[in-house]
């Protein structure tokens, strides 16, 4: 069983960012990521990393992973990771193809997008109901489609389904949205958005595919609101799971909770990215923590200072 001084499970910015890191303090590393990217690939237009004023979500993943492997040290394997253990001083992982040992073990696996738990959901998942505008919004060219969710990643869910949707509704359960300034601003002006607000989709209709919902309020003297697609954008859940499974700590959100360092409380297990407890989620937000998590990995092997 092959070790390793560090490894990442993720394969997102941050673990991205944490084998560059990684990479650059010459410790032996191995990412292990199921799908290389990360989430941020379904990104259609990123206007929010410093150093470039626009780029796709896939140009920046690939950017930084083109940047981890300039190092020899670092190996990227698409594998999944199905098992974790702490074994005395050094972590097993099991993968859907082989096992290894990590010295440390920088967690940086993201999010899963939540679901709205109502009548058709499961039902029409992926006949209607979506959870990436990017991925399937193009199906929907001239069509009616309904984004439910109220934060800047419904806003810019709504807005990129405006390119191909004759009308796009916001469906937000609070009296008020509250993406970014500048993405409201974009919303207000897209004549093509409406929002309705307090108010709940309770069960999705449809035959073969999506064809009406059902609000918890009338809406235009109407509970039923017709449409051909839902894409869900209500928020996400730390994929923290096997990181439990070694003793360590989360919140009640079931984020793996960190200090400054990225540091938790298993010693040589460190947490970065959407998976961990910062309250202001964003790509750079991530990086900055996995270039912590890859600083105190480097600590904890060598016992030196930078």
């Amino acid at each position: 069983m092959e070790e390793y001084d560090v490894i990442i499970v993720g394969g997102g910015c941050a673990g991205l960012a944490a084998a560059m890191y990684s990479g650059r303090f010459g410790l032996k590393t191995l990412v292990l990521a199921e799908v290389p990217g990360g989430t941020i690939i379904l990104t259609d237009v990123v206007e929010n990393y410093p150093g470039f004023k626009r780029l796709t979500g896939l140009e920046l993943a690939q950017k930084l992973q083109e940047h981890a492997e300039e190092y020899p040290s670092v190996k990227i394997k698409n594998e999944r990771v199905m098992d974790l253990k702490k074994r005395e001083k050094v972590f097993e992982l099991k993968t859907d193809e082989s096992s290894y040992l990590g010295k440390t073990v920088i967690y940086a696996t993201g999010t899963k997008w939540k679901k709205l738990g109502v009548p058709g959901e499961e039902a029409f998942t992926n006949k209607g109901v979506h959870y990436c505008a990017l991925c399937d919004g193009a199906f929907y060219k001239d069509k009616v489609v309904a984004v439910v969710g109220g934060g800047d990643s419904a806003a810019k869910e709504a807005l990129l389904l405006t390119q191909w949707a004759s009308k796009v509704y916001i469906i937000y359960r609070g009296e008020e949205i509250h993406p970014e300034p500048i993405n409201y601003g974009r919303v207000k002006k897209n004549k093509k958005i409406e929002i309705i607000r307090k108010a709940n989709i309770i069960e999705i209709k449809g035959d073969q595919k999506v064809s009406r919902v059902v609000l918890d309020r009338e809406y235009k003297n109407n509970k039923e609101l017709k449409l051909d697609a839902v894409f869900v954008e209500i928020g996400h859940s730390a994929l923290s799971e096997l990181a439990q499974k070694v003793g360590v700590k989360v919140n009640k959100k079931g984020e793996i909770i960190i200090d400054r360092l990225a540091r938790t409380n298993v010693e040589g297990f460190y947490a970065a990215g959407d998976v961990a407890d910062l309250e202001f989620k964003q790509a750079i937000t991530g990086v900055g923590e996995a270039v912590a998590a890859s600083y105190s990995a480097y600590k904890y092997l060598t016992g030196e200072e930078l």
